[in-house]
């Protein structure tokens, strides 16, 4: 432990019973310690944790239950608001996210990739460079595996290249990545941080303990950001090693992110560029699923925000789109998105945020259709789309009130387009 803290013996809550909740209760167990799990969802599957000696509590939350902790580890789906990470807090207890206890237990260099689009695709791609260099790495974080899930399984040496979410980085002190990188800052997740000033407040929080032997890879332009790392900033106009494979001006940003990140470690260029005219991209984001008789079928699920959708109908910009909006809304206006639409393309509305969507729509004065489910905004777009033009799935919304995760929406497009005559 970086601040010699021992866990051996210590007892400790871990909140939230997800991947990472899970990940850092088993690294909590194999360390000695002796662990606590609770979830408000009674349906966990907590029968590993169990096994291995985890005193689990599902279905209840107690405003005094953090009393007798040493530590409280909250994943990054819960939020800080609830009592019980309240209570803690007032006892004074300290409340780290999953990643900072990952942080803590690796002597590994950290590449961490935050902002509001792009980081999964620029860790991916970050991922792909290193191993084009014969450099080991692990893609870890809000990507892939939990960070603590690779306590023990990875060699010091081994960089860990760290997609970090704004949730994930609400509870680090001492997370020190050797190289930041700020993508951009659009508005998301104010549903859940109230303001975009908290938003970035959380997000720059990937700066904070760097030190002048680290570098800080930001925005051309950013303003300040804390810290004491060297900074180097990126363009989307930026030279670069090779031209990507992958579409659209926000893929140039994010490989010129990712060139620039790779450069301060040391990555020479001629790797730099066998990845980025290889990268294929990542599943769920600007992914060509199929060409029927000439309808293109874009499954974009990972944009769960406007400006995340926009920069997919950029991207497409060449054909008339039929675009699939909806979902649970994050207290966005939906009018930027409305604005970008054109006379030739319509929208099929779905999922809860729905009326909030026509309405920004029926003032732009753009075609759409309320369709309620996936499945029938996917059978009305296959019927008005001719040749030549794109059906889109880009939902700018999260997925809860329909799915688990913009995983199994984008799977569930897939499925309804392959069975497509």
């Amino acid at each position: 432990m970086s601040d010699g803290i021992e866990l051996a013996g210590k007892r400790v809550l871990v909140v939230g019973l997800a991947r990472s909740g899970m990940a850092a209760a088993e690294a909590l167990v194999a360390l000695g310690a002796e662990v606590v799990g609770v979830d408000c969802d009674e349906a966990v599957d907590a029968g590993r944790l169990r096994e291995l000696g985890v005193e689990v509590r599902l279905g209840r939350e107690e405003e005094t239950l953090a009393k007798g902790f040493d530590l409280v580890v909250k994943s990054p789906g819960v939020p800080g608001e609830i009592s019980l990470v309240q209570g803690a807090r007032a006892l004074g207890i300290p409340v780290w996210s999953e990643i900072e206890l990952g942080a803590r237990l690796l002597a590994n260099p950290i590449l961490g990739v935050t902002g509001t689009n792009g980081k999964t695709t620029t860790s991916e791609l970050l991922g792909a460079i290193f191993r084009a260099a014969g450099r080991p790495v692990e893609v870890a974080g809000n990507i892939g595996r939990p960070l603590t899930s690779l306590v023990e399984e990875v060699d010091d040496s081994t960089w860990i290249v760290c997609e970090l979410s704004s949730f994930q980085l609400e509870d680090v002190e001492l997370l020190r990545p050797r190289i930041a990188v700020l993508l951009n800052l659009e508005p998301d997740h104010l549903d859940r941080h109230g303001t975009f000033e908290w938003y970035v407040d959380a997000k720059l929080r990937i700066f904070e303990a760097q030190t002048e032997d680290d570098v800080a890879i930001v925005p051309r332009g950013f303003g300040p950001v804390p810290g004491a790392a060297r900074r180097v900033e990126f363009d989307a106009d930026d030279p670069l090693p090779a031209e990507p494979a992958l579409p659209g001006e926000h893929n140039r940003e994010n490989a010129a992110a990712a060139t620039a990140a790779a450069r301060a470690a040391g990555i020479p260029d001629e790797a730099i560029a066998s990845a980025l005219v290889r990268f294929p991209g990542v599943p769920h984001r600007i992914e060509l699923v199929r060409e029927v008789y000439g309808v293109r079928y874009v499954n974009d699920s990972k944009a769960t925000n406007v400006a995340a959708a926009l920069r997919a109908m950029a991207a497409l910009r060449d054909s008339p789109l039929h675009l699939i909006l909806g979902g649970l809304g994050k207290n966005e206006s939906y009018t930027p998105l409305a604005s970008a639409l054109e006379s030739r393309d319509r929208a099929y509305l779905i999922g809860d945020a729905a009326a909030e969507i026509a309405a920004a729509l029926e003032e732009a004065g753009v075609s759409f259709t309320r369709c309620g489910a996936l499945t029938h905004a996917l059978a009305a777009a296959a019927v008005n789309a001719d040749s030549g033009d794109v059906v889109l799935l880009s939902p700018a919304c999260a997925s809860f009130d329909q799915f688990r995760d913009f995983e199994e929406r984008g799977d569930e497009f897939r499925r309804l387009v392959e069975e497509l005559s």
